[in-house]
């Protein structure tokens, strides 16, 4: 498999992932408080919203990378 349709086939998969789910979440460790040898660290949950608009242009890009790159190779 070569490097164009493997990127195509990604965005084609980021695309759609982006679409279904509309974002993703993830923990992140934080230090809320140090002290001398004591450390308080506080995990924290962060979401990231995908748009829609990325989904689509990433279906898109990705499908064209695909079909063009058929044609040519």
């Amino acid at each position: 498999m070569n490097s164009i349709k493997l990127v195509g086939v990604t965005l084609l998969v980021a695309g759609v992932l982006a679409l279904v789910y509309g974002g993703f979440s993830y923990t992140k460790d934080t230090t809320a408080l140090k002290l001398g040898p004591l450390e308080l660290t506080v995990k924290e949950k962060e979401t990231v919203n995908v748009p829609i608009w990325a989904g689509v242009g990433a279906i898109a890009v990705g499908g064209l990378l695909l079909v063009f790159r058929g044609r040519k190779g």
